[in-house]
């Protein structure tokens, strides 16, 4: 039960750090508390609510998180936040949109880390590879939810920024079945894109690219040993290493593996809550500071009744466009017949006072309209989501209070609870499809939802700035590593699984081999840029597409 490292957590940080340590000749175990999947377990629709909602304790182990963080007190101030993220085997790619853009260039600047480096060419390299791992492809179709957001973009004059989406999907023939296309035959056969819309329910067909097609199949090949339905409860330093306290998920069966080193990857709410409940003197006190919800809102517009078009062909998204410099707008898609986060949907009120009896006074003025509107009955057929972030330095701060995480206000201004050029987007796609806007229904109570939660345990240049140091190793404790969204330091107005990734190849690329000197600086020193250290045995063969370069 001794390991070299422990990684908690397989999403994109933590299937990266799975991967690129087995190739250095490390020993990896993979805590997931998450079950495994396999393409035809996951579920068939978002009412399957046993493999698509995640509730352990009623006995619900499926990929898709609800969490909600609540204020410190009243007194105190702070932010609601509802949270959308992702679970098993996997981590966030069972469940996420496929979609795989570059962050806005607010995010190389942001005053957290932008003395430290040149961030946009230290990540150039490793978002190569990443995109090269994750099979990066445009969206080559263009669909009826694209024809009416394109529109939208032309009435708000940002037509000349509307473009398909870069997403992770194997297009080929729709339904064929291929050898893997991606890794010289090291990775799994490939089944073409249906476009089917079923993305966020977890891909049944074997077109997504979700990390259990790269990374994680490289690495348990190469010996990496994934341990599903696996709870990390804290982490204790040892004499030698740390020990890794775990209960199987939704029991109360307790172990405890030890490693030499531990990779903190279970997300950002998942690996900030981890430290403040781990026994672990010396953290930085920025632990919880700086937490970003990439300022989103999850808007849309649904036809009431019946509608002529099927706005859940095509996958989860397929285009974008930029109503200004710091603004993304995406149509989003669930497949036919998942319906159930119809539930999360209202009418659309801006924001300001009052919201709610404005909200109650729009239902009243249509209320059949509005009946019909927001029923879940066929409602993804009926409906395109409008996904709005933004790239602007707002955040909130967590803290730790009688064993829960709740907010407070952080630095920068708050939170949006609502985007006015969203807003304005969201009106303009009903008028185009014949429909009815509509909002969140946590938004219409000042209540942020957001899809993409990031922070806590940023980079930073110190201990006063940071909780991790810009080789993402922890303050205080060298033999401990953040890889995924809670690294990550600013807000990037775009989905951020392709930059959690990049991040994560840059980190471990500076890892020694197994045995070799390390050549980072040690843990506080000053930053200095240092080469790559190549892997002893890469997983891909060198004439690969994915191949190491």
């Amino acid at each position: 039960m001794r390991y070299d490292v422990v990684v908690i957590g397989s999403g994109f940080g933590g299937s990266v750090a799975a991967l690129r340590l087995v190739e250095k000749g490390y020993s990896v175990l993979v805590l997931e508390a998450g079950r495994r999947f396999a393409d035809d377990e996951l579920p068939a629709t978002s009412w399957r609510l046993r493999r698509f909602l995640w509730a352990p304790w009623l006995r619900c182990f499926g990929i898709q998180r609800i969490d909600v963080l609540r204020p410190a007190s009243r007194r105190a101030g702070g932010d609601k936040v509802l949270v959308l993220s992702g679970a098993g085997v996997g981590g966030g790619s069972l469940v996420y949109a496929n979609t795989l853009y570059e962050p806005l260039p607010d995010f190389y600047t942001d005053p957290q880390w932008r003395g430290i480096a040149d961030w946009q060419a230290e990540l150039a390299p490793h978002y190569d590879q990443a995109k090269r791992m994750l099979g990066v492809a445009t969206y080559p179709l263009t669909t009826a939810a694209d024809r009416a957001m394109r529109a939208v973009a032309d009435r708000m004059g940002a037509g000349s920024t509307f473009h398909p989406t870069p997403v992770g999907i194997h297009f080929g023939r729709p339904g064929e079945t291929v050898d893997d296309p991606y890794f010289g035959g090291a990775g799994p056969p490939r089944t073409g894109c249906l476009h089917c819309g079923a993305c966020m329910t977890g891909c049944r067909h074997g077109a997504k690219n979700s990390l259990v097609k790269n990374y994680l199949w490289l690495a348990e090949r190469l010996g990496a040993e994934v341990r599903p339905l696996t709870t990390v409860v804290g982490v204790r330093p040892l004499a030698s290493g740390y020990a890794v306290d775990t209960v199987r998920t939704g029991g109360r069966r307790r172990s405890v593996v030890e490693a030499d080193q531990v990779v903190f990857a279970a997300g950002a709410l998942g690996t900030v809550r981890l430290l403040f409940a781990s026994s672990l003197n010396g953290l930085s006190a920025r632990l919880g500071a700086l937490v970003r919800t990439n300022s989103e809102s999850i808007l849309g517009a649904t036809v009431p009744g019946r509608s002529r078009v099927d706005y859940s062909e095509g996958a989860a998204i397929t285009s974008s466009f930029h109503p200004d410099a710091r603004t993304h707008i995406e149509p989003v898609r669930y497949g036919r017949g998942s319906n159930s986060m119809g539930l999360l949907q209202s009418a659309l009120v801006d924001g300001g006072p009052h919201r709610v009896r404005r909200l109650l006074a729009t239902l009243a003025r249509q209320p059949l309209t509005y009946l019909r509107a927001l029923s879940v009955r066929d409602w993804s057929r009926r409906t395109v989501i409008a996904l709005v972030m933004q790239s602007v330095d707002n955040s909130l701060t967590l803290a730790w209070r009688r064993g829960r995480l709740v907010s407070t206000p952080g630095h920068g201004a708050p939170n949006p609870t609502w985007v006015p050029a969203g807003n304005t987007a969201a009106r303009l796609l009903a008028e185009e499809i014949g429909g009815v806007a509509g909002g969140s229904l946590s938004e219409a109570f000042d209540i942020p939802i957001t899809a993409h939660i990031l922070g806590g345990a940023a980079i930073g240049a110190s201990p006063a700035s940071g909780v991790v140091d810009p080789y993402q190793r922890v303050y205080g404790h060298p033999g401990l590593h953040v890889v995924d969204g809670a690294a990550v330091p600013a807000n990037l107005g775009v989905n951020p699984s392709l930059t959690i990734t990049a991040l994560a190849e840059r980190a471990l690329s500076f890892w020694p081999n197994k045995g070799a000197a390390d050549p980072r600086p040690e843990v506080g020193a000053p930053y200095a840029p240092i080469d790559r250290v190549w892997p002893d045995r890469p997983a891909v063969p060198p004439s690969a597409p994915g191949a190491l370069k």
